[in-house]
């Protein structure tokens, strides 16, 4: 999955404006201004788009935990994990939204996903587990597409106005 979608959908599933996704960012050590998230956020074919890094997506990730659940005055900035991979994104935003097992399965189930515990386990074991599962694209779809149901709630359609 592209990692400007990624940033797209859980912005969407914050609620967040430019300038705070470029906050969350900066928590983790991050460096960008509010224009270069609104490059980064808009879509491929659009004017001014700009590719998400992998180094640029890690930092909201860890940004995002720290914004979410408060820093941890104990223990300094956690580095960031390269290369970004559908595995690391589902548990970094496990991490922050401190979501369970039953929780994950509730949000995939919204987005109309589901997945038996087996799999959903399998994705969070460490690469060469006898266990392991990558997460592919469209898990990740689907769990962003069911925590922005989750946690903004359904929106009725705009109706169609002519006038």
């Amino acid at each position: 999955m592209l990692n400007n979608d990624v940033l797209r959908s859980v912005r969407f599933s914050l609620d967040a404006s430019d300038a705070r996704v470029a906050e969350i960012i900066r928590l983790s050590g991050g460096e960008v201004d509010k224009d270069e998230v609104t490059a980064l956020l808009k879509k491929e074919n659009e004017e001014g788009y700009r590719e998400c890094s992998d180094e640029l997506l890690a930092h909201f990730l860890n940004g995002l935990v720290l914004y979410l659940r408060g820093p941890d005055e104990n223990r300094p900035l956690r580095p960031i994990e390269l290369p970004i991979t559908n595995n690391l994104v589902l548990k970094k935003l496990r991490v922050a939204f401190e979501l369970q097992e039953d929780d994950m399965h509730a949000i995939l189930k919204a987005a109309g996903f589901a997945v038996s515990k087996p799999e959903l386990s399998a994705v969070f074991r460490k690469p060469g587990s006898k266990n392991y599962r990558a997460c592919g694209d469209q898990l990740l779809r689907n769990f962003l597409k069911g925590l922005s149901e989750t946690r903004r709630g359904s929106k009725p359609a705009r109706p169609n106005r002519a006038d």
